[in-house]
């Protein structure tokens, strides 16, 4: 098996663990109260590996507006029952979806100019996207328990202090990190 299909059948185990692991703790003074958004973020864009890993053996489109669709349509939906800015929550999703298209975009580079390390075999989309909803869940509840953190003026210095504790906490190469840089870059209001 070459390196790539290694990582992605290591990413997909990692996934379909996702929902029953337990996330990684914050200490009790915690880097950041958005912490936890921040991991939920990067752990789905982290599903960005398997998914494109499908899309490449299945012949499918990168980019699934339908899909896109759906997920702004249920964290919205989530949002108003939160009680929390409907387009707050639809900015914050397109961010995340186009930062985990962008890594899929660039799986597909890889593989493009190096057919070797394509993957020859990938989980079912069908689970990823379970995983993804999950998360997406995940997402809406923490942006609502931390409305306040938000908004508040230490959001871009706790943003900062998240990204930096989740990147070295869950091992980001370069790429998983500028699309975490993306995914969270309309957070602070």
């Amino acid at each position: 098996m070459n390196s790539f299909a290694s990582r992605v059948a290591s990413t997909a185990v990692g996934v379909a663990l996702v929902l029953t692991a337990t996330p990684i703790p914050a200490s009790a003074d915690g880097p950041s109260p958005l912490f936890a958004l921040v991991d939920a973020a990067a752990q789905r864009l982290q599903t960005a590996d398997p998914v494109a890993a499908s899309k490449w053996t299945t012949g499918g489109p990168i980019e699934d507006r339908a899909r896109e669709q759906q997920v702004i349509d249920a964290v919205t939906a989530q949002a108003s029952q939160h009680g929390v800015d409907d387009g707050y929550v639809q900015r914050v999703f397109r961010d995340q979806i186009s930062a985990t298209v962008g890594v899929e975009y660039g799986r597909f580079s890889e593989w493009k100019l190096d057919p070797a390390s394509a993957p020859a075999t990938a989980p079912n989309l069908s689970e990823s996207r379970t995983t993804i909803d999950g998360l997406n869940r995940t997402m809406v509840d923490e942006i609502a328990a931390q409305w306040n953190s938000l908004h508040s003026p230490s959001c871009v210095t706790d943003l900062e202090a998240a990204r930096n504790a989740v990147v070295d906490a869950r091992g980001l190469d370069a790429l998983y990190q500028r699309g975490l840089m993306f995914a969270t870059g309309s957070y602070c209001q």
